[in-house]
């Protein structure tokens, strides 16, 4: 059965989502068993690092592990609002031994508003990142092929820092089936002011300088746009060839515009510049001892 969900603070622009569906009875998830899922979920909640799930699956049962566990989430942390790609650029693939991307799902209750403050410990293994976050604006957008196709389907775009956990516990296997698995770390991330979208923005967005920032000024990293597919709207595209319907206000996390970072190194802030799109944009995150 399909839910009907208002994304909060910052998303208020993105009127009703539509959620998708997941496995309503875990018993039919062969591909991963109650008892693994359960402790993966009482990890996630008490942020202890944990075992791995989806060893060795394919790439579908690696999905379908994926829809059990958000399907668990989901009675915390809201219905379905959205879909991230992580893994979107060559040096993140290598280090991860894949050769695409992998797809998580969001979650109403993982949006934060501009500014949050969060504990450094967020979770088990916390990193932030500087992310970009696409608003779908009619269903249109399935029938894109271009990024300017796409573009002329989203309403919005948002400055995102997202705040994955990468939660495995020491020796576990990091690859492209376990990310895939738990859901691509999924579990905060911070949303910044609307930007409306507009045919203008096609080459800003793969132009774009994006910089993190720490308290004290100093640089932690830079990339441009094209990091991301070669332009940040590739990863609606991709999202789609791996079967994704978008809804109208759904959201899109287009991935990682540089690397991985842990909260000590911003110390104490974070925020992340948008040189290049209308305004030059910032989102920030505090994070709190």
């Amino acid at each position: 059965m399909r839910r009907l969900a208002t994304v909060c603070g910052a998303l208020l622009t993105a009127q009703l989502i539509i959620a998708q569906p997941f496995v309503a009875d875990r018993a039919m998830a062969a591909c991963v068993q109650d008892a693994a899922i359960d402790a993966f979920v009482g990890d996630f909640h008490s942020r202890t690092p944990t075992q791995a799930l989806g060893v060795d699956a394919s790439p579908a049962d690696a999905r379908c592990v994926q829809d059990a566990l958000v399907g668990e989430l989901t009675e915390t942390l809201g219905p379905v609002i959205g879909y991230k790609a992580g893994l979107t650029s060559a040096g993140a693939q290598q280090h991860f031994g894949v050769d695409e991307p992998v797809m998580g799902t969001l979650l109403e209750k993982m949006m934060l508003d501009d500014g949050a403050t969060v504990p450094a410990a967020f979770g088990a293994r916390p990193l932030f990142e500087a992310d970009l976050l696409l608003v779908v604006g009619d269903a249109g957008i399935n029938d894109a092929t271009t990024p300017e196709e796409v573009l002329a389907h989203i309403s919005a775009v948002h400055p995102f820092i997202e705040l994955p956990d990468l939660m495995l516990a020491e020796g576990q296997p990091m690859t492209g089936a376990t990310i895939t698995a738990m859901n691509v770390g999924a579990r905060m991330g911070v949303v910044g002011e609307a930007i409306p979208a507009d045919p203008s923005l096609i080459e800003a967005l793969q132009a774009m300088t994006v910089r993190v920032t720490a308290a004290d000024g100093e640089v932690l990293a830079e990339a441009p746009g094209a990091s991301v597919l070669g332009n940040p709207l590739n990863s609606a595209l991709w999202l789609m060839e791996k079967g994704v319907t978008f809804e109208p206000g759904q959201v899109i996390s287009v991935g990682s515009i540089g690397p991985l970072l842990p909260p000590a190194k911003a110390k104490g802030m974070a925020t992340v510049t948008y040189q290049g799109l209308p305004g030059d944009p910032a989102v920030t995150v505090h994070f709190e001892q």
